[in-house]
């Protein structure tokens, strides 16, 4: 995420209980682990942030 941090106007980790795992943005859910009965993939949950912002919006360039 921290390659969109342009974008991210706040980012909040709230903990929950029993495993609780829910990826909101713009109060859409675009990941809930209780809804769909597994834990996410690596790479899921940044796939559905870039489908979710769209394809013009372009990472910061990465300093290697």
């Amino acid at each position: 995420m921290r390659h969109y941090q342009h974008v991210i106007e706040r980012f909040t980790l709230i903990t929950g209980t029993k495993g609780v795992f829910v990826f909101t943005v713009d109060d859409e859910v675009l990941f809930s682990k209780k809804a769909l009965g597994r834990h996410a993939e690596p790479g899921e949950v940044l796939a559905l942030f870039r489908q979710h912002i769209g394809p013009d919006v372009e990472p910061y360039p990465r300093s290697e």
